[in-house]
């Protein structure tokens, strides 16, 4: 009887403790600061009573720079008109070591698919666009082979254009970012430099003995 008592108690207890643990809690409770707790999200686009204007898309504070942005690049796109910071980029230099034959594979890939469309797969401007005058592009892409203005372009003049734009090309920040447009440029050079004639080796008997 004793032993019987003592598993119907064990019993009532093991149950009481299902059940309690059991129980889903439905009431959140109450928060302290409701406000700082949950935020108010707005759409991107969409009407915004926070600002003057209306608008939630906003353009990053001048002079902050994003959240594991290791290029930090500092020139500002110049107004219509003005050409001092598009000067001013010839000075900066690519801050990328050489890259490796894996990088330079990526890099490659990073070309074709933002850049080859225009300047085409060889770097001599007939890509889709132009197709030897048969595409939809009035004129012809600039020739990043071939040419010497291209060529002879400073890395840091050719970042500053593949970020804002330049003429009709449209800049490429929102496509691909700092580190990849320094290694397209790698690809670029590397392809410049390797399509550069060798210079001529001295001949072997350009001295003539003397008798």
């Amino acid at each position: 009887m004793k032993k019987l008592s003592i598993i119907s108690v064990l019993f009532f207890l093991m149950t009481f403790l299902v059940i309690s643990c059991s129980d889903v809690k439905r009431e959140p409770g109450k928060a302290y600061m409701p406000d700082m707790a949950y935020s108010r999200a707005y759409e991107t686009y969409t009407v915004n009573p926070v600002f003057i204007d209306g608008q939630t898309n906003r353009e990053p504070v001048a002079g902050t720079v994003k959240r594991g942005e290791v290029f930090v690049y500092h020139l500002a796109m110049d107004k219509t008109g003005d050409t001092t910071n598009y000067y001013a980029s010839r000075a900066t230099k690519n801050p990328l070591p050489a890259l490796s034959d894996v990088d330079m594979k990526e890099a490659e890939r990073a070309y074709l698919i933002n850049c080859g469309i225009c300047h085409g797969a060889k770097l001599d401007g007939n890509g889709p666009l132009w197709k030897d005058g048969d595409g939809p592009y009035p004129a012809k892409p600039a020739a990043l082979v071939g040419d010497a203005k291209y060529e002879n372009m400073p890395e840091g003049q050719m970042f500053y254009s593949i970020t804002y734009g330049k003429n009709l090309m449209g800049g490429y920040a929102s496509q691909i970012n700092a580190k990849q447009r320094w290694m397209v440029i790698s690809y670029i050079k590397k392809k410049q430099n390797k399509l550069q004639p060798a210079p001529a080796a001295a001949a072997a008997d350009s001295v003539v003995a003397k008798p």
